[in-house]
């Protein structure tokens, strides 16, 4: 640390005030010169310290806060990754391995995540001033995983390839942090076991945050033909199929994927001959099949990654669900997600209203998506709030 500090507009201080992380540039008064990724003070115009910031000069979101007050940044840093170990220790029991550790601003640390795949901890990372601290962001987990969970953490891998980092400034960036990535990586969720290939996989491995709505589905499909779109590595499938569904379709573009279902299917003792793995766009598996389930989910990758692609996001989602909800018989459910940001939860719900208007079916709204507690959103910063999960009853 300097003497070097920010200083904000006459007025701009209220969201830091409330708790909020990030300081937009409009907000910024002055700042001495700095290397992008600097930690400083920040300040009222009048003088009064408001709390640190790593700050970047070439981004809208020039500053991200690690605390609201005048301790060592460091200090809280570490405060918050063993804060939100503790949570996790607390929520999760012996048949769950696999999980969310650190959710970025929902553990006050933005620029950040952190997934656990037992012993393994995959990072993404999207802002610089975080790039800059890894060395004692790894330190902190593997001290943090011993001393609270009792766990010896074998390797901690970083996974930052997504979109986000580039407005950062930075490139992508994939390799082990600390010890080896192993061959095969086998985890459990909920007693069910997962293949995780974390080179090779969307994410970090595993789509973590829809762990609840994939218990919600298992407790529906007993006995139900279900089918699942979009369906990666077979998340919905698996807790279906272990729940007695009479037989699952499983349809994805990745041929790769589609294999990776099957062997998750394998180790978990179900017979894949009694299932379809189908390897096809879903799009065009959803306007060429008759879609007699009785359960189906539409699960997609985001629609509109940035601004721009939310016109083109709203036909892909209105398409999708307009050509499933004509055909699905009456008395059927739907599970309708998407995991655009740019895309509301209001907007997305009145996107499916239309569908069904068109549709000319009647439909309701019999649950909405189950937050994991492993990803916790701020209640001081919502904007991470980004996934939307609809359960549909079809009249």
């Amino acid at each position: 640390m300097n003497d070097k500090k920010v200083v904000l507009n006459p007025g701009r201080e209220m969201p830091i005030r409330n708790n909020h992380q990030w300081i937009f540039s409009g907000a910024i008064k002055s700042t001495p010169h700095y290397n992008n990724g600097e930690i400083m003070p920040v300040y009222t115009f009048e003088g009064e310290m408001l709390g640190h910031a790593y700050f970047n000069n070439d981004t809208v979101i020039a500053g991200r806060m690690i605390n609201f007050d005048d301790t060592d940044p460091l200090v809280s840093l570490k405060r918050n990754i063993f804060r939100a170990i503790t949570l996790r220790k607390n929520i999760f029991k012996e048949d769950t391995n696999c999980y969310r550790l650190i959710n970025g601003e929902g553990d006050g640390i933005s620029g950040l995540v952190a997934d656990k795949y037992n012993n393994v901890i995959v990072l993404q990372i999207v802002s610089t001033g975080i790039d800059k601290l890894k060395e004692i962001i790894v330190k902190n987990i593997i001290e943090g995983c011993k001393e609270i969970l009792n766990e010896d953490i074998g390797c901690v891998y970083e996974k930052s390839t997504i979109h986000a980092r580039k407005k950062d400034g930075l490139e992508s960036f994939e390799g082990a942090l600390y010890g080896k990535l192993p061959h095969t990586l086998i985890v459990k969720e909920n007693n069910i076991k997962f293949i995780v290939d974390v080179s090779n996989s969307q994410k970090t491995g595993l789509f973590l945050d829809q762990r609840e709505m994939r218990n919600l589905i298992g407790s529906l499909a007993k006995d139900k033909k279900v089918l699942n779109t979009f369906s990666y590595t077979g998340g919905f499938s698996l807790y279906a199929a272990k729940e007695g569904a009479r037989k699952i379709t499983s349809v994805d573009i990745s041929e790769d994927a589609i294999e990776l279902s099957k062997k998750n299917f394998e180790i978990n003792g179900f017979t894949s001959d009694d299932n379809e793995f189908i390897t096809q766009d879903a799009f065009e598996f959803l306007h060429d099949d008759d879609l007699n389930y009785d359960l189906i989910i539409l699960d997609p990758p985001a629609f509109a990654k940035k601004k721009e692609d939310v016109m083109k996001a709203k036909r892909g989602y209105k398409d999708i669900n307009r050509t499933t909800l004509r055909k699905m018989p009456s008395k059927s459910f739907l599970l309708t997600c998407s995991c655009s940001y740019h895309v509301p939860e209001d907007l997305f719900q009145k996107i499916i209203m239309d569908s069904a208007l068109d549709a000319k079916r009647n439909v309701r709204i019999i649950q909405k998506h189950r937050l994991g507690m492993d990803h916790p959103i701020n209640i001081f910063h919502s904007e991470i709030n980004y996934l939307k999960s609809i359960l549909l009853y079809v009249d």
